[in-house]
Parts: structure tokens; C-alpha cells; sequence
């Protein structure tokens, strides 16, 4: 993905660009950005509630928050001109979308699980569990992020959105001009029911990865036509998801421990030994700020508190006296694995696509569990514990993304980079806490009244009927082989496998023509551009996902 972000800026209106934007990064314990985050956390995590309870959705509300932000600092009072910093409106963004998240995908779907179930009152420790898991989740992606496995300079399309859409505010002019014509667009296809964000994704992301994504939605549109059969049946696409996600766990691991670390130390040390004057002058952006050491910390340290996150749901929900020590301890770790391994592979999925499988992911352990015979009620609980990670790790990826894109220009740039994660994921805290208060309050009203997100539903419904068919996982280890050999050959930049099997998984009409539509837009116009044409299909892409994430946001209104 070629980046344009370090091109000098065109429009520079003095009353844009702050002092502070140039010295220490914004602080999100400043009073006044503080509340801003809060009140914002506190909306977001309505929304996300709200959508994902009624309309079985959950929408990035990160623009939203960006916009806000925008629209506060253009208030003709003192204390809130400081908001014009694109650096608070990323905090902001951060923030809301954290809530957002969270509330809707990570606690109030997991709660849902054991109320459906029939066991209110594993609700709470399901709660607490929950919450735990969506910390850890979200410490790993901060940790991580930067690295060979999660690259800055990756597709992560909506925070890319996210980071045009600020520019686009703060510059004005032609970009802003562009990127609202696509916002626009992105908008009416909301309101028309046309999945436009698949168009803006193919304008953002990774060529290969999003062309076997658009095959894989094409596949399930119209394979009952083509083959008689339909593929997103029978546990066929969740083989395929397994088989290529066991490769690109190998894969990962292969990087943490291969070749390739040694290479880049010998490659660093010859480079050190070259004349200053014969080394090209490089973009320090987009080197990895998180060598293969840090990651592999960072990783076994997840899994250390994945650990003690389990142990702690397994002593509140009561599964100490009903498990003998031996199923304690296998439950425990089997449960930390599910959730390592789930989040890399939804933020493998978000990285590339801007799309995250967590359901199809989560359903694949759930069908792992009742195959090992672990029991309903403990088996509830992981598949709880375990869905409330990967929607926070792709979401913080894109918000990371995003601030990443507005710290390039700054120098120097490597200290003000790493302040400024550490803000954003302070942000997403805050966007958790409130998220943590919000769904303490609310489930009993909205479980009350009937209102279960529908995949907790799925889940529930899963564990009660056990594995019905007895070819299920035959089934899925069958067609786990071409999903192996797929994501094995695309490798680790690519995930060819692991995406063809998320657009497997997705049965959204028409999403494959714009996929693979706006893909051969996107080479064709950039064959005849050239490299210039890149700027502007970014904006039209974060214009179009802009414009999607209101329509998605706006939905609330009609519930």
C-alpha cells in the first residue's frame, strides 16, 4: 500500500494548525479532553448496545467521534479551540470507537451467552470475565502493533478512513472535496441498503488478500447455482478458516522464531558499518518500532494474562466445584489458546480487509469444545470469554492506524509515535470503562424486553443441540486442506486463506460485485495515473467506509 501521507501539506490554513501540534502529544487526562472523551465513550457504547441488540449489527463509529471532535473545536470559545489538534480528535476517534466496540461485541454479547442459556446468573461473572479478556485484548494489539506480524504501514482500512477524514477537515480543499463526495456516496448506498464499504475497502486494501475475499463472497452468493450446494453450509467455510488458520498461526510462529530475525540483525549491523554517505535516506515511519523480541513478549505475556483471565471466570462461575482439577487446568488453557489465537486471526482478517470474522472464528472453538466433550455450562462460559476478544484488537489496530497516519509528518518522529500509542490505547481505556458501566446498567432492560444480540442466540442454541451431525467436523478438517495450501501460498502479508474463508462466511448480496469491481478500478486507474492515483482512490476509499459508518451510526434513530 503505497503511502501519501508524507507528501507536504497543500492548504495549510494558519487557524488550523496549532503550537501544540508540533511539541508534546495531547494528553488525554487534559481536563477538558477528558470529559469530551467520556461523554463521547458514553455515546458510542449506546449506539454500539443498541445496534447490535435490535439490528444484530455494530458500526465503526471512530468518524463520528472524529467529526464531533471537529465540530467542537470550531466553537468560538477559548478552552475549546484547542480542539482543533488533529491529535485530540484521534483521541476522541479512539475513544468512542473503544466504547463502541465493546459494549456491543466484546460484553454485552458475551453476557447474552449464559442469559440465553438459562443461567442468569452467570451473568455477572461472565461480565467480569469479559471485561478482562477485552483488556488483555486490547494490551496485546498495543503492544504488537508496529511489528512484522502487525504492520503501521498495513491496509487497516478504517483507520485510514479515519486518518483521511481528519486531514480532510483540518486542510480543507481539494481532499476535502473529494473525501466528502465519497462520504456521500457511502451514505446514499447505507440508505439503499448497498454494501458500499466493500468498494471502500477495495480501494484501501491489500490487492490479493481483498481479491480472494471477493471470491469468497462470490462463492457463497452463487454457489447454490453454480454447484448445487450451498458453501456456506455444513461447516464448510469455517474448515476452510480452520486449515488456513492454523497455517497462519504456524506462520506467525515461523516469524517469531525462523531466519528472518537473525537476517534483518545481520542486515542492521552491515548497515552500520557502511560510510553515512552511501546509505540511502529512508522513511523512518515505516520501519518496525516492535522487533521480533518485543513481539514474541508481548504474545507469551497475552497468553500469561489470557491465563490468569480464565482462571478468574472459572472461580467466579462456580466451575471449580463442578470440574475435576485435571478438566480446571485443561479448560483453563485451552481457553487463554482460543482466545490468542482468535484475536491474531480477526486482527490478521481487520488488517487486511477492514472485515472481521469473530463470529466464524468463535463458532469454530465452540465446535472444537463439544467435540472435546468439555461440558455446556463451562463450554458457555469460554465461548463468552473468548468472543469478547478480536473485535477490540482489530479496532484498536485501525485506531493506531490512524494515528500513526497523522503522526508521520512529525520530527522527531519515533518519540512522539510511541507517546502517541500510548495515549490512544489510554483513550481506548477509557472507552472500556464507560463501555463496562453502560452494559452493568443496561442488560437487565434489554434482555428484559427481548433484546439479545442474535449471535449470542446462534451460540447458545449451538452448545444446547451439541454436534447434531456427526460429519461436522469431519466436514471441517476436509475442507481445512485447501485452506491451508491457499493461505500457505499467499503468506504471511497476504492471508489469502484465512480471507477467502471470511468472504465464505459473509452472505451479503452483491458485496462480491463491489469488491472485485472497485479492485479493477483500482489497478486500472492506477495504470494510468500511476503512482499519483493512489491519493486519490484512498480518499474516495475512506470517503466511501466514512459515509458506510454514518449510515451504520445513523441506524439508531430508526430503532
Amino acid at each position: 500500500m503505497a503511502h501519501q501521507a508524507s507528501a507536504p501539506h497543500r492548504e495549510p490554513p494558519p487557524s488550523r494548525s496549532l503550537p501544540d501540534d508540533t511539541g508534546a502529544h495531547p494528553r488525554v487526562f487534559e481536563p477538558v479532553l477528558l470529559v469530551i472523551l467520556v461523554v463521547l465513550a458514553a455515546v458510542g457504547a449506546v449506539i454500539g448496545i443498541d445496534l447490535v441488540s435490535k439490528l444484530g449489527i455494530s458500526a465503526n463509529t471512530s468518524v463520528v467521534g472524529a467529526l464531533v471532535a471537529m465540530l467542537i473545536g470550531r466553537i468560538p470559545l477559548g478552552f475549546l479551540r484547542r480542539m482543533r489538534s488533529v491529535h485530540r480528535q484521534n483521541l476522541a476517534q479512539s475513544a468512542i470507537s473503544a466504547a463502541t466496540f465493546a459494549s456491543a461485541n466484546a460484553l454485552l454479547t458475551s453476557v447474552a451467552i449464559p442469559y440465553v442459556f438459562g443461567r442468569q446468573d452467570l451473568v455477572w461473572p461472565m461480565l467480569a470475565g469479559s471485561f478482562i479478556g477485552l483488556l488483555v485484548d486490547a494490551w496485546v494489539l498495543y503492544r504488537a502493533f508496529g511489528s512484522r506480524l502487525l504492520p503501521a504501514d498495513a491496509a487497516w482500512p478504517p483507520g485510514t478512513a479515519a486518518a483521511e477524514t481528519i486531514k480532510a477537515g483540518d486542510r480543507g480543499g481539494r481532499r476535502a472535496l473529494i473525501l466528502a463526495g465519497g462520504t456521500a456516496v457511502g451514505l446514499a448506498g447505507t440508505l439503499l441498503s448497498l454494501p458500499l464499504s466493500a468498494a471502500g475497502v477495495a480501494f484501501l486494501g491489500n490487492v490479493w488478500a481483498l481479491m480472494m475475499f471477493g471470491i469468497g463472497l462470490m462463492l457463497r452468493q452463487y454457489s447454490p447455482d453454480l454447484f448445487d450446494t450451498d458453501l456456506g453450509a455444513g461447516f464448510i467455510p469455517h474448515g476452510v478458516m480452520v486449515g488456513a488458520g492454523v497455517v497462519a498461526l504456524g506462520q506467525a510462529v515461523h516469524m517469531l522464531v525462523g531466519r528472518r530475525a537473525r537476517k534483518k540483525q545481520r542486515a542492521e549491523r552491515r548497515a552500520a558499518e557502511e560510510p553515512a554517505s552511501t546509505l540511502a535516506v529512508a522513511d523512518p515511519t515505516v520501519e518496525y518500532t516492535v522487533d521480533e523480541r518485543a513481539l514474541r513478549l508481548a504474545l507469551v505475556r497475552g497468553y500469561a494474562l489470557f491465563t490468569a483471565g480464565a482462571v478468574v471466570l472459572a472461580v467466579l462461575g462456580g466451575l471449580i466445584g463442578d470440574m475435576s482439577p485435571l478438566g480446571i487446568i485443561g479448560w483453563v488453557l485451552f481457553a487463554a489458546f482460543a482466545a490468542l489465537v482468535h484475536e491474531l486471526i480477526v486482527g490478521l482478517a481487520a488488517m487486511q480487509s477492514g472485515w472481521f470474522p469473530s463470529f466464524a472464528v468463535t463458532l469454530i472453538f465452540l465446535i472444537l469444545g463439544l467435540a472435546m466433550g468439555i461440558p455446556s455450562v463451562p463450554l458457555a462460559l469460554l465461548i463468552g470469554y473468548v468472543s469478547a476478544t478480536g473485535p477490540a484488537f482489530a479496532d484498536m489496530g485501525y485506531d493506531l492506524k490512524a494515528g500513526w497516519l497523522l503522526r508521520r509528518d512529525h520530527r522527531p518522529w519515533d518519540p512522539y509515535e510511541r507517546e502517541g500509542r500510548r495515549q490512544q490505547f489510554l483513550a481506548a481505556l477509557i472507552g472500556f470503562a464507560v463501555a463496562l458501566a453502560v452494559v452493568a446498567v443496561a442488560w437487565r432492560s434489554y434482555f428484559g424486553q427481548g433484546l439479545i444480540p442474535p449471535v449470542a442466540k446462534v451460540y447458545a442454541d449451538t452448545i444446547k443441540s451439541g454436534l447434531s451431525d456427526p460429519d461436522a467436523v469431519r466436514t471441517m478438517l476436509l475442507w481445512a486442506v485447501p485452506g491451508a495450501a491457499i493461505q500457505l501460498i499467499g503468506g504471511t502479508r497476504r492471508q489469502m486463506g484465512v480471507m477467502l474463508a471470511t468472504g465464505l462466511l459473509i452472505l451479503t448480496p452483491q458485496a462480491c460485485w463491489l469488491v472485485l469491481g472497485a479492485l479493477a478500478v483500482r489497478v486500472v486507474y492506477r495504470r494510468l495515473r500511476g503512482p499519483a492515483a493512489d491519493e486519490e482512490l484512498n480518499l474516495i476509499g475512506a470517503g466511501v467506509i466514512a459515509g458506510s459508518s454514518l449510515g451504520d451510526s445513523a441506524q439508531i434513530l430508526k430503532t
